[in-house]
């Protein structure tokens, strides 16, 4: 990620106009609490907010998921899993978790509570999982029993197992239906491959709770086709989110120098990487000098220079009502947090937030509790923070 960053400070002051930056600190008053308030912000949506820590001192960590009352799980890259529990993180990690690739992006990535969780307790995460030929993205299943996982099955392997620690993907995300999507990357050197349906490389796969495959997935019944897959032509898809209210499943992706993406996913479709793109190589090179064929889908948004996205979701919440319905996406190499109002699928407004912290964003989440939660990237003093209304 340190072609983001570099990219990030040469071309941070000439984003487009059409990005309104929103006012920052007016107040540097600390709470005297161990969470203490951070500078009170404002939006453009006319929302005023302060940020709490909720847990720092984590190594480089990933995903955020919220358990029943008020607990959260936490991945951290390298391996670990851990519990934040009545408001404090808990000194022992969760045992149990899964052998990882932790090489480069690669290691302990996304977690997500299974729609039944209250009854059954299953948890799954995603995560680099070596083997032969090198590594690539894996699913498990396990039980949670209080401070470790049980009965761990590996339910989905993406294939082929590739060198490289880059674009793994990878987010999880249950669907209304009950069937799992995972998102992955096309593993950086094997791009061409994200046009090919043979393997898994550069596809949103879409799975049953189990690891077997939907009868109705678009490529079942297909030859020389993965029936894993949901949709392919992606680059690295490391957000992925249900809009509420509707059936529509939205992903983002990561561009090369620029080109960066959010999409509306549909069964069987092809979103064009690396045939078309809106971005050019980290060298300069051109990739492709087409950003549209017939047959590919064009992104809701996209984003150059890139802001490097990871993690996503729509604001559902009843604490920022001026919020409501819109998109909130982490930015890497932004280092911010960019929110997106939408009119249908058209986006009417962007604004930066958070950008005076100068951390990467890594995850985005929309709490049961109402409040706005972002997890920062850092390998010594990555950070769960809560958005909280200040009026």
């Amino acid at each position: 990620m340190r072609q983001w960053r570099h990219l990030s400070k040469k071309n941070g002051s000439k984003l487009s106009s059409f990005i309104k930056a929103a006012p920052t600190a007016v107040l540097l008053a600390q709470a005297p609490e161990a969470a203490a308030a951070e500078a009170l912000q404002k939006s453009s949506a006319g929302e005023n907010f302060r940020l709490v820590e909720v847990a720092g001192g984590l190594s480089n960590p990933w995903a955020l998921a919220f358990l029943p009352g008020g607990d959260m799980l936490v991945t951290e890259r390298g391996g670990r899993l851990r519990l934040i529990r009545a408001g404090k993180l808990e000194g022992q990690p969760i045992a149990g978790t899964p052998q990882v690739a932790a090489q480069g992006q690669g290691g302990l990535l996304d977690v997500a509570l299974h729609p039944d969780f209250d009854r059954n307790h299953l948890i799954y995460l995603s995560y680099a999982g070596p083997g032969a030929g090198g590594a690539n993205t894996e699913v498990a299943r396990a039980r949670l029993d209080g401070g470790r996982l049980e009965d761990k099955t590996v339910i989905f392997k993406a294939e082929p197992k590739t060198g490289g620690g880059n674009h793994y993907g990878s987010r999880l995300l249950f669907a209304p239906d009950g069937t799992l999507f995972v998102t992955l990357g096309d593993r950086f050197s094997r791009r061409d491959e994200a046009q090919n349906v043979v393997n898994h490389l550069g596809a949103v796969v879409r799975i049953n709770d189990d690891g077997s495959v939907p009868k109705d997935n678009p490529f079942v019944g297909k030859d020389n086709a993965r029936p894993e897959i949901f949709s392919y032509g992606h680059r690295n898809s490391q957000g992925i989110a249900l809009r509420p209210g509707t059936a529509e499943i939205w992903q983002h992706e990561h561009g090369p120098r620029g080109g960066d993406e959010v999409n509306i996913l549909k069964a069987g479709a092809n979103y064009g990487w690396p045939k078309i793109t809106y971005g050019v190589d980290y060298s300069g090179a051109v990739i492709s000098d087409k950003t549209a064929m017939p047959g590919m889908e064009q992104p809701v948004v996209y984003w150059k220079p890139s802001i490097a996205p990871s993690g996503m979701a729509f604001y559902d919440g009843d604490k920022f009502p001026n919020w409501r319905g819109d998109l909130f996406v982490g930015a890497l190499a932004g280092t911010h947090l960019r929110r997106v109002r939408l009119e249908g699928a058209k986006v009417v407004e962007q604004e930066e937030l958070l950008a005076d912290l100068g951390e990467r964003i890594r995850d985005v989440r929309s709490g049961p509790d109402g409040h706005l939660y972002v997890v920062t990237d850092d390998p010594s003093n990555g950070r769960v923070l809560r958005l909280e209304p200040a009026r």
